[in-house]
């Protein structure tokens, strides 16, 4: 039997997010530029994209530049940037031939230009598409989504149309760049790095996490396969006892 048949499909996680590290590591490895390792990784997300659509995983989160990654040197960025536009305009064909819809979270108005037109471009032509949602998380982190949650929450107590003690744990998600998109119950992570790196933060309270050593150009469908298998195995609890859930 092989991974893809191990997996329970009626046991699923509706939502995936991935910490997608270890692509500088991995092209210094073979002596090149980092770059080369971005670029290599489109295969993994490719690969990733397709098995978790084809299994009938719901959404899938990519996290694929974060707030911090802007500290980076300003030519990785720039290249990073670059091969971001590319790679949504050659992928955009084959997401709407799989049925998948693109969205993406975090602080987009801090991209360039350039990249803006493509990602709202793309997002236009998959909003119909029903299969899977992808999100990409853009200029994201956690504690900047948690902030700007709080400030829109607090503008609204200002405007009189929210009362302080009517602000809850359902309010805060609604007021989060992922409202409407379920909590995510795996996390996968790459390259042994034991963190979960300032992604979202509300939002995995609860998620089961999956770190492999394998850097994340390497990461292919039977990896993916492989921390479904793992997170199945897994007794989720939420606070409770054993025993409880068995009642």
């Amino acid at each position: 039997m092989n991974l893809k048949e191990k997996v329970d499909l009626n046991n699923l996680p509706k939502h995936i997010a991935v910490i997608m590290d270890g692509n500088g590591r991995w092209a210094k490895k073979r002596g090149g530029l980092r770059i080369f390792g971005h670029q290599s990784a489109i295969t993994a997300v490719r690969e990733t994209v397709e098995a978790a659509a084809e299994l009938g995983v719901e959404y899938l989160t990519l996290y694929a530049f974060s707030t911090e990654n802007w500290k980076r040197p300003a030519t990785e960025v720039s290249a990073l940037m670059q091969l971001l536009v590319s790679t949504i305009r050659k992928e955009t064909a084959t997401l709407n031939k799989n049925n998948i819809r693109l969205q993406t979270i975090g602080n987009t108005d801090s991209l360039p230009a350039s990249c803006q037109r493509e990602l709202m471009e793309a997002m236009e032509l998959t909003k119909q598409n029903s299969r899977m949602t992808l999100v990409l998380a853009l200029s994201y982190s956690g504690r900047w989504d948690i902030t700007q949650a709080v400030q829109r929450l607090a503008s609204e107590v200002g405007q009189g149309n929210i009362r302080p003690e009517d602000i809850n744990e359902a309010a805060v998600s609604n007021y989060l760049s992922t409202a409407g998109i379920p909590d995510p119950e795996l996390l996968i992570r790459t390259s042994g790095e034991q963190r979960i790196s300032n992604f979202l933060l509300w939002q995995m309270a609860y998620t089961e996490l999956y770190i492999t050593e394998l850097l994340w150009p390497d990461f292919r469908k039977e990896h993916l396969y492989e921390a479904i298998v793992s997170y199945q195995r897994r007794e989720r609890r939420f606070g409770k006892t054993s025993e409880q859930l068995t009642k």
